[in-house]
């Protein structure tokens, strides 16, 4: 099938998304994208630049496109020259975490809304995406003052399913000798912006370090021009631990930094699935993850207690064991790594690439 791939953002997660399917899959995906910024433009108007952009929306079988397009607008202007739809959500702008001070803008909300009831199949990255979404829309709908929507809500839920995205993970056995335990190298590879929650944990490794614990820090995520001042100020408290203080644009030495890490941390408020902590398992790293957001559902039942914590407390003292008895952790690191390579693009593709065939298929008939 000749598959268009429209990325209104093309960058950070998206743009890893949009590359994976398109080395992956089976199908023949013409990849069409935007530069990510002006978000809030790109979801009100890329659709214009798409449609004047791609001469022949009839040229594919069908679009694979995500969140931050305005599908209806595509829809209405590509008329019936528009194929049939399967439209992906990495987030929407109906249940994303705010800043203080910040409102949500609920026209970018409802383009979220109108773009899932419009497409052919949705696609969501986690349960908890999903759910959260849909608790967040009938909050959005109950606010209109009357001709309540409300038939939208089951619209959307009947054409939508789970399907987490893919990871690029390399080939082949994982070394897991180069892991210290006398100075565990802790793992930070989250985006620095305010829905990671850095503060948080922050004040969990001063903690440590007012005790002497030993560790070492690796601070991997990706940052933007202006460092957050508490990055700054993380830099000059732990000088002595931090190995790494910047995002590292090479995806092999990303790697090796993964490899040689201990322990992987977040204390996010905001994450729908979590490609950082999902590779970082992968390559050997004993997560300690909050019990809430995408996190329970994508590590295994059975290892919660240990790898899961609830309040910052709880935190501090999880992660001080798993430093002062990493060897007890150890045995840990390859069932959590070898649970995490189904969600490797190999695996992966193969649903999305029959969720395209199927839908197309339905809709011709």
């Amino acid at each position: 099938m000749k598959i268009l791939f429209l990325e209104p953002f093309f960058g950070g997660s998206h743009k890893d998304f949009a590359l994976g399917f398109k080395q992956h899959s089976r199908h023949e995906v013409t990849l069409v994208t935007l530069p990510d910024r002006f978000w809030k433009w790109r979801m009100r108007g890329s659709s214009l630049y798409f449609y004047n952009k791609v001469k022949d929306l009839s040229d594919y079988d069908a679009i694979f496109t995500t969140d931050m397009l305005n599908l209806s607008d595509l829809q209405t202007l590509g008329g019936k020259k528009t194929p049939p739809v399967l439209l992906y959500f990495h987030e929407n702008q109906l249940s994303y975490p705010l800043r203080p001070g910040q409102k949500y803008d609920l026209n970018l909300s409802f383009i979220n809304i109108i773009s899932a009831a419009t497409a052919n199949k949705v696609l969501f990255n986690s349960k908890f995406h999903l759910k959260a979404f849909i608790n967040a829309a009938i909050g959005v709908i109950k606010q209109m003052p009357d001709a309540k929507p409300e038939w939208m809500i089951e619209q959307i839920r009947q054409k939508t399913q789970i399907v987490y995205p893919g990871c690029q993970f390399e080939t082949g056995m994982i070394d897991f000798k180069q892991k210290s335990s006398s100075k565990p190298l802790i793992i930070w590879n989250h985006r620095w912006d305010y829905d990671k929650n850095f503060e948080f944990m922050f004040d969990v490794l001063a903690r440590l370090k007012e005790k002497n614990i030993p560790f070492s820090l690796a601070l991997l995520g990706e940052r933007f021009k202006k460092i957050p001042d508490v990055f700054r100020k993380a830099r000059e408290k732990f000088q002595d631990e931090i190995v790494v203080f910047d995002y590292v644009e090479s995806r092999d030495e990303y790697r090796a930094w993964l490899k040689k890490g201990s322990i992987v941390v977040s204390s996010a408020i905001q994450e729908n699935f979590g490609i950082a902590v999902v590779e970082a398992v992968r390559y050997g790293c004993i997560p300690l993850l909050p019990d809430r957001l995408s996190y329970p559902e994508l590590m295994p039942k059975e290892f919660h207690p240990e790898i899961l914590y609830h309040t910052q407390n709880e935190m501090y003292e999880k992660l001080e064991n798993m430093i002062l008895n990493y060897q007890i952790y150890k045995p840990l690191q390859k069932r959590l790594s070898r649970h995490m390579e189904q969600f490797s693009w190999e695996i992966m593709v193969k649903q999305y690439d029959d969720f395209l065939q199927k839908m197309t298929i339905n809709e011709n008939l």
